[in-house]
Formats: C-alpha cells, sequence, structure tokens
C-alpha cells in the first residue's frame, strides 16, 4: 500500500516538504513466489510512478523520486527461516513445519547454486507542496 497522496498534501503546510523511502513493487517476490508459487501483481500499487502521478494530482511537486533494486543473498535455510519469521507478510503462515519440504527443496538449491537470490525494491520520494 502506498501512502495516500491527498492525506500528505491535506498536512502539509505550504512549502512543506514530505520526504520518505517506500517498499517498491514485487520486494522479495522471488521469495514469496518459492513457497507460495505465483503470486498475483497486488503489488503494483506500490510502483512508484503511479504515487508520484498521485502525489501530482493533489497538488504536490515531485522534487526527487529514485528507485533501488537490491540484491538479497541467502547462502543457507536458516537464514530464509529467520527473515520470514522476521517478515510476516512475505509469507504469511510460514512456519518450519508447514514449509518443510519446500525448506528442503530450497536447500537444494543453495547446495547446487551456493546461493538462493531475492531482489528487495525500495523508492525514494521527495515531495513539495508549493508555497502560495
Amino acid at each position: 500500500m502506498r501512502p495516500n497522496g491527498a492525506d500528505i498534501s491535506r498536512v502539509l503546510i505550504d512549502g512543506g516538504t514530505y520526504f520518505a523511502q517506500h517498499v517498491g513493487p514485487r520486494s522479495a517476490s522471488e521469495l514469496d513466489e518459492f513457497f507460495l508459487g505465483p503470486v498475483p501483481d497486488i503489488r503494483r500499487s506500490r510502483d512508484p510512478r503511479l504515487g508520484a502521478a498521485e502525489a501530482e494530482y493533489h497538488g504536490l511537486e515531485i522534487v526527487n523520486l529514485q528507485t533501488a533494486r537490491c540484491r538479497m543473498e541467502f547462502f543457507d535455510v536458516g537464514a530464509v527461516v529467520w527473515i520470514l519469521r522476521r517478515c510476516v507478510w512475505w509469507v504469511p503462515d510460514f512456519s518450519v513445519e508447514r514449509y518443510h519440504d519446500a525448506l528442503a527443496r530450497m536447500h537444494a538449491v543453495i547446495e547446487r547454486d551456493g546461493v538462493f537470490v531475492a531482489h528487495s525494491t525500495r523508492h525514494l520520494i521527495e515531495a513539495r507542496r508549493p508555497a502560495h
């Protein structure tokens, strides 16, 4: 979910700045899809261009918009278990017992390839409410 451009515009004073980092589209989708299978692209709402367009629609000026796709490397399934227990929204029903077979498959991938790779996406947005 992206921030609401109308609310941001409403609470900023004239000349005020909104500066934030947000989770980007399809962040860590490789992990989601490994455990859950194909996931509908419901994360489109995290597209930074859509967020910027909404902010502009509500009268904000986009000063800066940057995106990043960061490589996440997992060298053992213990690290995967750790991250999935911290980021519970990635695989909402995750438990070692429930996903034992998938974890065994991932272990085999890591043994074969030396690493399991996923990508975290982020975007930085700076928007300003024009001074009147």
